[in-house]
């Protein structure tokens, strides 16, 4: 029995042919083939070749001559004979973004349903949608506001971060309500090397609270209070608290416009009190307000994966994390100026059709 001669590689080639192999996202059949022409230039048989790597010897000799023709470029994929595929892209694009007929009783459509629907493979949905960047799947939420002083009060609270008054203290307010004291059924099991944190996901409900707290724009600093309730009454005496922590300086406070921060007694404590103003956000615009940019962040961070049996426990956690918080506080950097805001939360119009 004859044997094949070691395959010499062409210059440069054995680096690539090295990477192929060693690549975690190539096909698998280009490393493959890449690996028989390196164990060939080796000066190993074909039959070995093709013991080791499972294949067949003809697989082995076939490879040999590609690469022996094209260099490592003749180790790809050749065009397979035989009528060319047509699916218009345009046509899966139009369906994708035209609602599933009544009969389906779906509300978007999925890949292998819209593959069915128009007789063709779920792989070729699958490929036009992420090449047109479609994802049926997916909803995001909106919110126009309607407050007639949209513009007034976008100017007003975006130029206080951007350019707060001299010698003043600017100050986000708003409540966390009903925060919840949520002790789990069952211990909860630590994280381990390849394994999360788990939880059972019942739990017992040992009352709430809520937090009031006042984000010190320049700072990033919280003044915060929890109260059993969060009634104007409850408004006033943190904001109180807040005139208390920043004394004998004008005070500037962002609120939104929930009923209680426009209570007639708080009214009546800002009318005796002209160093402290109150700055509304818009209507459904409470997202202006940075306080809300913290309470996501205590939320993350002590509260939603917390264990408490009691709403002492809980209050506890949060006086501690805020205490934490204020000692490596940053401020959070507002960048859109109200010009920039309010052209996106203009609609333009399209028609001047009146219906």
């Amino acid at each position: 029995m004859s044997v094949a001669a070691p395959l010499v590689l062409r210059v440069g080639d054995e680096p690539k042919l090295t990477a192929l192999v060693r690549s975690s996202t190539v096909e698998a059949g280009l490393a493959q083939r890449a690996r028989i022409v390196l164990l060939a230039a080796q000066g190993l048989p074909n039959a070995e070749i093709a013991r080791r790597l499972g294949v067949s010897r003809p697989t082995v000799i076939a490879w040999r001559h590609r690469y022996l023709a094209g260099g490592v470029s003749g180790l790809g994929d050749l065009e397979r004979s035989g009528r060319p595929s047509v699916i218009d892209d345009a046509e899966v694009v139009v369906a994708t973004l035209t609602a599933p007929p009544e009969s389906l009783g779906v509300t978007h459509w999925s890949a292998r349903l819209l593959a069915t629907q128009l007789g063709i493979s779920f792989a070729s949905v699958a490929r036009i949608w992420r090449e047109w960047k479609l994802q049926p799947w997916r909803r995001e939420t909106f919110k126009f506001s309607t407050d007639p002083e949209l513009d007034a009060k976008v100017r007003d609270v975006a130029g206080l971060y951007l350019n707060p008054p001299d010698n003043a203290i600017v100050v986000c307010i708003d409540e966390k309500t009903q925060v919840q004291a949520l002790d789990r059924t069952a211990p909860i099991l630590p994280i381990r090397p390849g394994l999360p944190e788990k939880a059972t996901h019942d739990y017992l409900r040992h009352g709430t609270t809520s937090l009031f707290a006042a984000l010190e724009v320049a700072t990033g600093k919280v003044t915060d209070a929890c109260y059993d309730r969060h009634t104007h009454a409850e408004f006033l005496d943190f904001l109180k608290r807040v005139a208390k922590a920043y004394p004998r300086v004008k005070l500037h406070v962002v609120a939104d416009n929930y009923a209680t921060h426009k209570h007639p007694a708080v009214k009546a404590w800002l009318a005796k009190n002209p160093r402290v103003t109150m700055h509304f956000t818009p209507t459904s615009g409470s997202w202006l307000n940075m306080v809300e940019i913290f309470f996501g962040i205590i939320t993350r961070q002590a509260i939603r994966r917390g264990t408490f049996t009691s709403v002492k426990d809980l209050i506890a956690a949060i006086e501690t994390f805020i205490d934490g918080w204020n000692e490596r506080c940053e401020p959070f950097v507002w960048t859109k100026s109200a010009d920039e805001i309010l052209t996106k939360a203009h609609r333009k119009k399209t028609s001047n059709t009146r219906h």
